[in-house]
């Protein structure tokens, strides 16, 4: 278990601090566990005060002690009340803020509401996506994290061919995958910040399993074992002559990478070999396009046109009518961090420091899904490196 050291908690304050005071905000109150996990080290409960100037002051009431061991952040106050905070900020000579703002894309209403009453004359503001844009420029440490994470998920994957045979189960499959993972150091759950967005390992399935959609914000669904939580591996057992799906997201003390590869038993149709190597020549459109620093949205648009004019325009990124609209996301602490490889976001570019993961896929009904997907983060000299590095050819298991 590493702690995050305390240099790279300052040096992320400080670039929130920057970027809240040019957007007028006095101080930012931060509660999600992700975004806590990201400025404190920890995600002990209670919150984090970011005044545009001086210490942030992580305010905790469960557990203290376990925060002090855990952050290495200056100030750790223990509290008992949100009422309190007020008192607490006028102790280290922070007056009551006139703007505050806080992570609006998931506070819950009523919690917001509690802190509206302890700063009745605050100006409340979302701050979401100044957050989202200092968390989206990783740093040498981050990479060093992920590049663990790709490790992993690399491990788990060569573990795949041990175990895939004709009759076990999607499920038993993922079950022998996810034990590899946790034994690797897999935290075993996956961030997301989207609303309802709970995944586990990732998907792993086979055949038309693979093609079935779901109820998540992703191009591969899968029926799962139950409606209460209708994505994933099924009991569905694995035939010959079916693509098998490992999405898988490696985890390295908070840190996610995302991969996606093919196996088979005997071999797959010339569709899906055809479909498969077409997924390959959108990713090489992207590894060239990114370093000009275009747009998220016209590289969005570039690949999209490519799998038109390839003849998958009603399968690629999913079924027809539940097809995604998007291509690519962010990587990080959370698993839909910027930047959105997507429709409509033309007005912000690629940088240096971003990370973010690539999923070209294609889904036939019936017969499954196909695909390729990579970690990529763009260096600070303008090139891009890829993370996740497991062998991408398709293993047809004899």
């Amino acid at each position: 278990m590493r702690v995050t050291p305390a240099t790279e908690l300052e040096h992320r304050c400080s670039r929130m601090q920057q970027v809240m005071a040019e957007g007028g905000i006095e101080a930012v109150i931060v509660i999600q566990s992700a975004d806590l996990f990201y400025f404190t080290g920890t995600i002990q409960t209670g919150c984090l005060y970011i005044p545009v100037k001086g210490q942030p002051l992580y305010l905790v009431r469960r557990d203290a002690a376990r925060a002090r061991m855990e952050s290495g952040l200056r100030e750790v106050v223990p509290f008992s009340s949100m009422s309190e905070l007020p008192a607490v900020l006028a102790t280290y000579g922070y007056p009551e803020p006139a703007t505050i703002g806080m992570e609006f894309d998931v506070l819950p209403v009523a919690l917001f509401e509690r802190y509206r009453k302890v700063f009745p004359r605050a100006a409340f503001s979302d701050a979401s996506t100044l957050i989202r844009r200092v968390r989206m420029k990783k740093s040498s440490y981050e990479i060093h994290l992920m590049q663990d994470a790709a490790v992993q998920v690399d491990k788990v994957y060569r573990s795949a061919a041990e175990h895939v045979r004709e009759g076990i189960t999607d499920l038993q499959l993922a079950a022998e995958l996810e034990r590899v993972a946790r034994l690797e150091g897999h935290q075993g759950l996956i961030r997301m910040r989207v609303f309802n967005g709970e995944m586990l390992f990732g998907h792993t399935f086979s055949g038309s399993d693979s093609a079935v959609p779901a109820y998540t914000d992703t191009p591969l669904g899968g029926l799962g074992i139950s409606p209460s939580f209708g994505q994933g591996a099924s009991y569905k057992p694995i035939g010959r002559g079916e693509p098998i799906i490992i999405d898988f997201s490696g985890c390295c003390d908070g840190y996610l990478v995302d991969q996606t590869r093919v196996m088979a038993l005997g071999g797959l149709s010339p569709r899906l070999m055809q479909g498969y190597d077409d997924m390959l020549r959108i990713q090489e459109l992207m590894v060239r396009l990114v370093p000009q620093l275009p747009s998220w949205g016209e590289l969005y648009d570039e690949c999209l046109a490519l799998a038109v004019s390839l003849g998958y325009g009603e399968s690629f990124m999913g079924v027809k009518g539940s097809q995604t609209s998007f291509i690519g996301h962010g990587i990080g602490v959370e698993i839909d961090e910027y930047p959105f490889i997507a429709r409509g976001f033309h007005q912000m570019r690629f940088e240096p420091g971003m990370a973010f993961a690539f999923e070209p896929k294609l889904v036939f009904p019936g017969e499954g899904a196909i695909g390729i997907e990579n970690s990529f983060y763009l260096a600070d000299d303008g090139t891009l490196k890829q993370l996740t590095f497991s062998d991408e050819k398709i293993i047809i298991i004899r």
